[in-house]
């Protein structure tokens, strides 16, 4: 690739400043803006201005570490001794563990080297991983003494060293805790807690909250306040020593979550300066746009929301952007997967080591949190998804963007960062809510807000497949995920102990388990997942009520949704079913079941069949459903995450799009009151 940038914001409104942020190793041929939900991208002539700051190439700072400055710690006074406590995890290389001045303590595999003044040496003994450990360092009449102690009885470690050749006094600089001043080696895998120094006028110390704090930590006791800096967003909310497993619950406990998770491939929001800003036009139209920057004769589009600030319309779209920025950057390794096509933007994530929430770390934890100040290289849309070779995320939901522009489906649009934020009080005045191709992330503000205005009478078309599953927690810029274990094969699996999210001190994973979300709210979860074939929908008896006409009305066909952009078809990718026993209402009406999955599609671990492989098998399936609520209004699930790419495009029409126009015509009609059917499918 020959550009990768991120806009600040990525989502505003009409009147606001856009800017953009790039790196490319030559200036741009040209920068304009187009908009991507129409049927081409369609430039607009608005006026881009350009900064004071040309754009260069940049690097991707990675890797998190802990700094006190020597300007603080020069306001302590003289400093008589260093603590810590720590928790070795995978580190394949030399590390640094601290830097403090001229003295540095080393982590060479199993070793520990005290090093300084062009002296190396051992610390006695091998240092035990993944185990707590407390190290200090104290002055002794001049020398440096060094104190390492295990917490765990099974893997007892207790080294009380002195080293004569090293002075104490030599100790003037920044205290580094994870890297050294040089940064010219990876940072340190490591958990940190319970940062200390002794000074002549008394102990200073450090504790990491249990909830995330985006500034620097101030320190405690002794006669000053010092900063300590947390560089690259490094995990928040994590178990220390003290974690003892009888809460997990942070809000109860936070000295049990009192330590930092540091990895070498951390990167937290880029500082990159902007080159280029615009100033939307009051009277823009809400949609999907992008800075296009030609570079080198190649083009890449970099892409931003333009949301809805008042009702236009009856109906409005909710752009998924948690999943956006979930996938965004899926590493995806070739030794590990199958890539069925080729994609410049994971070529370019190889090639620079970005990762996303799917992707775990050097030291095999699963990343946990990221910001939408990076370039999101796989949020194109001409992306194609390597493992199943189709759209994937945004160019899907563009389809269906460009469908309803095609057919005359008015909408306005929102992001659901936008819906977090405002709540409930953003969709007053709409009569019908829809969703993109897979919402599968969101907050439970943003759920709570579905579920009132639904219960408010407004109705929810539910245009995709695994969605309102997983609870993602929002500060700033960034957006934070803790999976929960069997939440998916494919990704890293959740320590129980660290689900909380330390955004919010909330649990993590499956919304589910909290008596919200798939099953309860649109009455089906994600029942398989798999790359193969996708397959048409069959209508069910149910189906044929006379009060579901308006829905097939001019369908043709009993079974649909054979052709399409996201494997060949209506029902793939991911695909829903109904569990009365995980939460689907009884009065969830069955409309469509796909069948004869092949093999290779996964199950959903978390399902339980009381009567074995049989049901199991039976329930191998994809389940259009759609309830009607008391408060007169509908939800709609298709059920799939390839629904939307079974459309057609430009003027055609197949089976799929017919249902789909009468359920976007039928839900924003003012004033109609829904029948409700009473049998079930």
């Amino acid at each position: 690739m020959t550009v990768a940038g991120y806009t600040t914001p990525w989502s505003v409104s009409a009147g606001c400043k856009v800017s953009l942020h790039i790196s490319c190793g030559e200036p741009p041929q040209a920068v304009t803006l187009c908009r991507l939900d129409s049927d081409a991208p369609e430039l607009a002539d608005w006026r881009i201005e350009p900064t004071a700051t040309p754009p260069r190439r940049y690097e991707f700072d990675q890797g998190s570490y802990l700094a006190v400055r020597k300007e603080q710690l020069r306001k302590a006074g003289p400093i008589t001794g260093l603590g810590f406590e720590l928790f070795l995890t995978k580190n394949e290389s030399w590390r640094t563990i601290f830097q403090f001045g001229q003295i540095s303590l080393c982590l060479r595999g199993c070793a520990l080297l005290l090093e300084g003044e062009g002296r190396s040496m051992v610390v006695d003994g091998k240092v035990p991983l993944r185990t707590w450990l407390t190290i200090l360092l104290r002055k002794k009449q001049g020398s440096t003494k060094v104190s390492v102690q295990s917490h765990d009885a099974l893997t007892p470690h207790h080294v009380w060293q002195s080293f004569e050749e090293f002075a104490w006094n030599a100790l003037d600089g920044d205290l580094l805790l994870g890297t050294n001043s040089d940064l010219d080696h990876p940072t340190l895998n490591a958990k940190f807690s319970a940062v200390n120094i002794e000074t002549e006028s008394g102990p200073i110390a450090w504790r990491f909250p249990a909830l995330l704090e985006t500034g620097p930590i101030l320190s405690t006791g002794g006669n000053v306040s010092l900063k300590l800096e947390v560089i690259n967003q490094p995990a928040f909310c994590m178990t220390s020593v003290r974690w003892d497993g009888s809460s997990f619950d942070p809000k109860l406990v936070p000295s049990h979550y009192d330590a930092v998770h540091c990895h070498d491939d951390d990167m937290g929001a880029l500082d990159w300066p902007a080159s280029y800003q615009i100033i939307i036009p009051a009277n823009a139209r809400p949609g999907v746009y992008a800075f296009q920057v030609e570079c080198h004769g190649a083009v890449e589009r970099i892409v931003f929301f333009i949301s809805s600030s008042k009702p236009q319309s009856r109906l409005i779209f909710v752009v998924p952007t948690a999943t956006y920025l979930a996938y965004a950057d899926e590493f995806l390794p070739r030794h590990l997967y199958e890539w069925k096509c080729d994609d410049r933007g994971h070529r370019f994530i190889v090639d620079n080591n970005l990762k996303s929430l799917y992707d775990y770390h050097s030291d095999l934890s699963g990343f946990s949190i990221c910001s939408y100040k990076k370039p999101k290289v796989t949020l194109r849309d001409d992306y194609r998804y390597p493992l199943c070779g189709c759209p994937h995320n945004l160019p899907v939901d563009l389809h269906f963007l460009r469908f309803c522009h095609n057919h005359g489906i008015e909408l306005d649009l929102i992001t659901d960062h936008d819906l977090h934020e405002r709540g409930l009080e953003l969709l007053r005045g709409y009569r019908s809510v829809i969703t993109g191709s897979h919402p599968e992330y969101l907050s439970v503000e943003m759920e709570s807000a579905y579920r009132q205005f639904a219960a408010g009478g407004g109705s929810i078309a539910y245009l995709g497949g695994n969605g309102f599953a997983s609870t993602v927690a929002f500060k700033g810029d960034l957006m934070e995920l803790r999976r929960s274990p069997l939440e998916s094969v494919r990704t890293w699996d959740g320590v129980v102990g660290e689900q909380a999210l330390s955004i919010t001190n909330e649990p993590g994973g499956h919304l589910r388990s909290r008596e919200r979300g798939e099953f309860s709210l649109v009455g089906g979860a994600i029942s398989l997942m798999g790359f193969e074939s996708a397959r048409p929908f069959t209508r069910t008896a149910a189906s044929f009520d006379p009060e579901l006409a308006w829905l097939f009305e001019g369908v043709e066909n009993d079974t649909f949704g054979d052709e399409g952009i996201v494997l060949g078809g209506a029902a793939g990718y991911e695909v829903d079913a109904t569990s009365p026993h995980l939460g689907t209402s009884p009065d969830t009406i069955v409309l469509a079941r796909a069948n004869g999955f092949s093999e290779s599609m996964v199950d959903d671990p978390a399902r339980w069949y009381e009567r074995g492989d049989g049901e199991r098998a039976s329930r191998r399936c994809a389940e259009m459903t759609i309830r009607h609520l008391a408060s007169g209004s509908l939800i709609f699930s298709a059920s799939s995450v390839a629904w939307c790419g079974a459309l057609p495009t430009g003027q055609h029409m197949n089976d799929v799009g017919k249902i789909t126009l009468n359920l976007l015509n039928h839900i924003s009609t003012p004033g109609r009151a829904e029948a409700v059917p009473a049998r079930n499918g």
